[in-house]
C-alpha cells in the first residue's frame, strides 16, 4: 500500500474550525460495509445501530494545556513550547517541542508568563526539534503542575487556523475524559454528550475505557511512499481486565464490539494474543494500522473525517475498505461534511 493512494483533493473550507453547537449533533455517514449501502444521519441517531449487550469502547485520557508561549533570555525572542510528557517528577522535567528550534540551544534558559513566573532551562536536545526542559521551581509540585497549567493554552491542532477560545477547554475533551497525559483529544469520543450516552446505556449498551495518551505522531507526516517503511511515534496505554473480560463475554454473546475511534482500534489491536483474545496491558504501542489489515476485536467503528495523508485516514481505510472508503469520502467532499478534530462523524458496521 502506497502513500499516494491516500491524496485527496479536499478543500480547505471543509477542515472544521468550530464543533457542533451540540455535541451529538454533527452529522453522522454510516457505511455498510456487507452491502456498501452508505446513509446519512445526525450522530445521535447512533442509538438506532445498537442493540442490548453491545460494546462501546472509549478512550478516556484527558487533554492538558500543552501549548506555551515564553520569551528567550537576553534576546527576548517569543519562543512556543509544545509539551510531550513529564519525565521526571521530582526534577520537573519535561520532554518538549520547541518552535523555532534553530534558535534554541542547550544552557539556553526560557522565561514565561507575567514577572517570569516560571523559567526552564534547555538540558537536551533529543531530536532537531525535540527538546528536554527542566523548569526551576522551587515550591511544591503540586504548585509548580498548577502554575504550568495555567501558562498553558489547549492544544489545538495546527490546521483549526483560529486563535483558542475559552469553549475549546471543555469541547477539545471528551465529556470522560479521566487520566491526564493527551495532547490531542480521541476525536471520535468528541461527539458523545451526557444524553446520549444516558440513552444507550437505557437500551443495555455496555461501556468500558481504554486510555492511550495521544501524541503528536497523530499529525506527523508520512514522508516515505511505502507505507511499510513509515514508523509511529510511541504513545503510552492501559487495558484493564475488566474491559478484556467484557470483551470476551461480548464476543462469546456474539454481541457487537464498536471502536470509538483510531486510538481505541490501535490499543485494542496493540494487546491481541493469536487466538484473539484481547490481553490486560500497561506499556507503550508505535503499532501502525494500513490496508490490509485483519482486526481481531471490534466489529464497528466510530470515527471522524481524517485529512488526506494522515495515518488515521490509513486505518479507517484498513477497516471499512480501502476502496469503499475512498467512495465514501468523495461523496463525504460533495455533501460538504467537515473534515479534522471537530468535524463530523462516521459510523462503519
Amino acid at each position: 500500500m502506497k502513500l499516494s493512494k491516500f491524496k485527496l483533493k479536499l478543500p480547505e473550507e471543509l477542515i472544521a474550525m468550530h464543533p457542533a453547537y451540540h455535541r451529538d449533533e454533527s452529522r453522522m455517514m454510516v457505511l455498510h460495509r456487507d452491502t456498501q449501502k452508505i446513509e446519512h444521519k445526525v450522530f445521535k441517531e447512533i442509538i438506532d445501530y445498537f442493540d442490548d449487550g453491545d460494546l462501546m469502547i472509549f478512550n478516556d485520557t484527558k487533554v492538558f494545556p500543552a501549548r506555551l508561549y515564553g520569551n528567550k533570555e537576553k534576546t527576548g525572542a517569543e519562543i512556543e513550547v509544545f509539551l510531550l510528557r513529564e519525565l521526571n517528577r521530582e526534577q520537573r522535567l519535561w520532554d518538549v517541542l520547541v518552535d523555532p528550534a534553530r534558535k534554541i540551544r542547550i544552557g539556553n534558559k526560557l522565561y514565561f508568563g507575567e514577572d517570569d513566573v516560571l523559567v526552564a532551562e534547555v538540558i537536551d536536545n533529543t531530536t532537531s526539534r525535540g527538546r528536554t526542559l527542566r523548569f526551576l521551581y522551587d515550591g511544591p509540585y503540586e504548585d509548580f503542575k498548577a502554575t504550568l497549567f495555567a501558562l498553558g493554552e489547549t492544544p489545538l491542532p495546527k490546521f483549526i487556523k483560529r486563535p483558542v477560545e475559552p469553549d475549546d477547554k471543555d469541547r477539545y475533551q471528551t465529556i470522560f475524559a479521566k487520566h491526564e497525559g493527551a495532547v490531542a483529544a480521541p476525536t471520535a469520543g468528541l461527539h458523545f454528550s451526557r444524553e446520549l450516552l444516558k440513552r444507550l446505556e437505557i437500551i443495555g449498551v455496555d461501556f468500558s475505557y481504554i486510555t492511550l495518551h495521544v501524541g503528536l505522531g497523530n499529525f506527523r507526516n508520512v514522508d516515505v511512499e511505502d507505507l511499510t517503511k513509515h514508523k509511529m511515534d510511541s504513545e503510552q496505554i492501559w487495558i484493564a481486565e475488566e474491559t478484556c473480560r467484557m470483551v470476551e463475554n461480548a464476543k462469546e454473546r456474539r454481541k457487537n464490539i464498536c471502536a470509538v475511534g483510531t486510538t481505541v482500534m490501535r490499543t485494542l489491536e496493540s494487546s491481541v494474543s493469536t487466538t484473539g483474545l484481547l490481553k490486560p496491558f500497561e506499556g507503550w504501542t508505535n503499532k501502525f494500522i494500513f490496508p490490509p489489515y485483519e482486526f481481531s476485536v471490534a466489529n464497528r467503528m466510530v470515527s471522524n473525517f481524517h485529512l488526506p495523508l494522515s495515518t488515521l485516514l490509513m486505518m479507517v481505510a484498513a477497516f471499512a475498505g480501502y476502496d469503499f472508503l475512498m467512495e465514501a469520502y468523495d461523496v463525504a467532499i460533495k455533501e460538504k461534511y467537515r473534515f479534522g478534530t471537530y468535524g463530523d462523524a462516521m459510523l462503519i458496521l
